[in-house]
């Protein structure tokens, strides 16, 4: 039996999207192993949203065939579908896929071993309209799924890539979507987490169904007691959302609201389409509404322009807000996107000063709303051992504070309750 591994860099979406060719690599008769084994055929499922993850991923490739010289190294995702004659260049590369019909992919192999040239199968996405079925019909070790509900964008703001490398907005049917909730439910999985690439646009292209009403046919189902949203835009939360969210219990409260910037004319530049008095009247929505919601976010210093008044704006804003926890990138430039091509870039001495003042007040920030569940009791989903540990196991409350508590293996996929006891810098110490 032929070995097949895999390497996935970047979001959940491509999380998923290697589950589904895994299981097609298996449903043609290859065994599934380690990235560090020795395999056959090694799969590279790409990541090009910043210089640092285009690099990583070629890094990926090399190793690939470091580790079997005589291996078939495929490149797939999002750095060769906006960069393909760049991954093309990279000696060990023989089989190139960009972000459409991926399940193909053992098709290639098999071809390639027939022909001996090397494979391009990177076509147009940006004609792509219709949603790449990519199910998963058996599920692994996972107490938590990942269920990519939507794929594309077309927001373009002005630094990002990904448009490019996804295409258009193109959403899964509502009926296929709550076919695969009800399977992880028979699989024995507890919560299910809503992915794409901009779940927020899901149902536009398709008619009068929107986010909200996915969830709600997922929250009437049997089996699944929890429902997580991916990266939301703030301007979905509106009023009328923030009800419907309020009388869904199982739906979770915490919402990942992407901000970018703290600053207006930042946010101009950028080309979202929100101004930071609209953000906080949605987090202010959900913080009157619902429960011990947490807010989370993704922060992005150093862009063209920013100022150090700008700058400032922005820690003014995250400090006001009081997110439980931020991602924090440097503005890394994409050819092909406008950002890279605007005057006043930021020297990246600078970009690191003010990203480590930002994670800093991230750790900060994060100890700070962890401590106040200090005392209480919460429902804990317990997911694996803590690795090396001796009986430690961690999870997830609902609003997404990571627990670690003393048990046995027989708390994995149970929804415990759990009183936490104290806060460390990104996590809590529980006791059930």
């Amino acid at each position: 039996m032929d070995k097949v591994a895999f390497y996935t860099l970047g979001c959940k979406v491509n999380q998923y999207e290697t589950e589904a060719m895994a299981e097609a690599f298996e449903n043609a008769g290859y065994e599934i192993v380690e990235f560090d084994e020795a395999a056959d055929v090694y799969v590279i499922n790409t990541c090009t949203v910043t210089g640092l993850s285009s690099r990583k991923s070629r890094q990926a490739i090399r190793r690939a065939k470091q580790l079997n010289g005589s291996a078939i190294v495929a490149a797939v995702g999002c750095y060769p579908q906006t960069a393909r004659e760049e991954v093309e260049s990279i000696p060990e590369v023989d089989i190139v896929v960009g972000t459409a019909n991926r399940l193909e992919l053992p098709r290639h192999v098999e071809k390639f071993r027939s022909g001996g040239d090397r494979i391009s199968a990177v076509g147009n996405i940006m004609k792509k309209h219709d949603f790449e079925d990519l199910k998963i019909e058996r599920y692994k070790g996972r107490t938590r799924a990942f269920l990519k509900i939507q794929e594309g964008c077309s927001q373009f703001c002005s630094y990002c890539i990904i448009p490019y490398a996804r295409g258009p907005i193109r959403s899964r049917p509502a009926e296929d979507v709550a076919e695969e909730v009800r399977k992880l439910s028979e699989a024995g999985f507890k919560e299910v987490v809503l992915t794409g690439i901009h779940i927020a646009s899901y149902g536009k292209d398709q008619g009068q169904i929107r986010l909200a009403d996915l969830v709600r046919i997922i929250h009437g189902m049997d089996g699944i007691e929890r429902i997580r949203l991916g990266s939301i835009e703030p301007t979905m939360i509106t009023s009328d959302f923030v009800s419907q969210a309020a009388g869904m219990e199982k739906l979770c409260p915490h919402y990942h609201i992407s901000l970018q910037s703290g600053c207006d004319e930042t946010l101009a530049r950028m080309n979202r389409k929100y101004k930071t008095a609209d953000y906080k009247r949605a987090v202010d929505m959900l913080r009157e509404r619902i429960p011990d919601v947490a807010i989370t976010t993704d922060v992005m210093v150093g862009f063209p322009g920013e100022t150090q008044e700008e700058f400032n704006k922005t820690f003014e804003f995250l400090e006001m807000i009081r997110f439980a926890k931020m991602h924090v990138f440097k503005y890394s430039p994409r050819k092909g996107t406008p950002a890279s091509t605007f005057e006043d870039q930021v020297d990246g001495k600078v970009k690191e000063y003010r990203s480590a003042r930002v994670m800093e007040l991230s750790d900060r920030l994060a100890f700070e709303f962890n401590s106040s569940y200090q005392g209480r009791e919460m429902s804990v989903l317990y997911e694996q051992e803590v690795r090396g540990s001796d009986g430690l196991y961690e999870g997830l409350t609902p609003n997404y504070i990571r627990v670690l508590s003393k048990a046995d293996n027989g708390i994995v996929g149970n929804i415990t309750a759990t009183k936490l006891i104290r806060a460390e810098k990104d996590f809590m110490i529980g006791e059930i």
